[in-house]
């Protein structure tokens, strides 16, 4: 038995660790990975971003606004919410955390789907509750089947829309329909860190995009978690944010870290959302490549999912972490899922044109 064994509490123990992706480089002098294994953006952040962050490098021996009110007051004005709807945070991870942290317990639970986002597990099992794990329906979540898993101990349903790992996507109708049937006690948070990527899939005519805000505008129980990781590139900056009920996101920010939110990111992020024009890029690249990956990796024998967002799910079979081994001895990361009960499965994050060609040949390489 180890030493502190006895001493940490019973949730530490039993937590299961994060696995994170390998490091960025092999050893000192080895080529650069090619990193397709945690859906970033592979255009890197707006210039404009860039620039903002420079602007403040002479400032950084001050510590960052820790109500992020410029930040603030811009996205509220940008979704039409008032101020006390929004909380800014350290990430989309943290908040899925303190959401944790403000509503569950010992003894209460949350539910999602199988094979959905990891951190939901984590964040729900660190406060000592419980999370039930929904079947899914066609490598997409099933309404009737998290409705099924609510119980009276049940306080949050996370529904990761498009969901990580696998790109599906539920629809309007099919969101409004099973906010309608959530009984009251139950907050449901919808993660749509990837939202602007099924905007522009949505524009496409491929389905009917949610109005998630619509619900919290109404005064529903409804937390829309946003993030700037994602379609913004800004993922090593660590800025996200919820859209809530006011009481509820008040409650949360006493959970919050103080000072948790760094200046730079604040300031980037802020640029970062004014650069529509760099955000269409992005939008369009990762839907024309999206279509060209799934229909080459299909044509190489690997079913794969639609997707809704900026990655692919990929069913290799028992081939799965054989391949993720041989991509990895190329140089190249896409991430296993047998950690989120998807043995067979890889999910491929969508890269340049450039980068995709090179994931292609790769594979062209070993399974010819």
């Amino acid at each position: 038995m180890s030493r502190f064994f006895d001493l940490v509490s019973k949730t530490a123990r039993d937590m299961p660790a994060y696995i994170p992706a390998p490091p960025g480089v092999f050893t000192e002098g080895s080529p650069q990975l090619l990193r397709l294994d945690s859906n970033e953006n592979p255009f890197g952040p707006s210039p404009r971003a860039v620039e903002a962050m420079r602007s403040l490098l002479p400032d950084t021996n001050f510590y960052p606004d820790d109500n992020c009110s410029g930040l603030r007051h811009k996205l509220a004005a940008h979704h039409g919410l008032p101020e006390d709807q929004v909380l800014i945070t350290a990430g989309s991870t943290a908040l899925l955390a303190i959401l944790c942290q403000t509503l569950l317990a010992p003894g209460l639970n949350a539910v999602t789907s199988e094979r959905s986002f990891i951190v939901y597990s984590l964040a729900a099992h660190a406060t000592g509750a419980q999370l039930i794990k929904a079947p899914m329906r066609d490598n997409g979540f099933d309404p009737d089947a998290l409705l099924a898993a609510i119980d009276s101990n049940t306080r949050i349903v996370f529904l990761a829309n498009p969901n990580n790992p696998t790109g599906s996507m539920l629809d309007a109708f099919a969101i409004e329909t099973f906010i309608a049937r959530v009984p009251g006690h139950v907050v449901v948070v919808l993660d749509e860190a990837y939202i602007e990527y099924a905007a522009h899939f949505a524009s496409l005519g491929e389905f009917t995009l949610p109005r998630s805000l619509d619900y919290v505008k109404l005064g529903a129980g409804v937390v829309v978690l946003r993030t700037f990781s994602k379609i913004h590139g800004l993922a090593g900056l660590r800025i996200g944010y919820g859209l809530g009920p006011a009481e509820l996101l008040n409650y949360c920010a006493r959970m919050r870290n103080t000072f948790s939110v760094c200046s730079m990111a604040q300031a980037a992020a802020s640029a970062a959302l004014d650069d529509r024009g760099y955000i269409q890029r992005v939008v369009e690249s990762n839907a024309l490549e999206a279509q060209r990956l799934a229909k080459e990796l299909t044509g190489l024998g690997l079913r794969v999912a639609p997707t809704s967002a900026n990655f692919l799910y990929c069913d290799c079979g028992e081939l799965a972490n054989k391949y993720t081994a041989q991509l990895f001895d190329m140089g190249i990361v896409v991430r296993p899922l047998g950690a989120w009960g998807a043995p067979t499965a890889i999910r491929v994050s969508i890269g340049t044109p450039e980068q995709n060609q090179v994931l292609l040949s790769a594979i062209r390489s070993f399974v010819s």
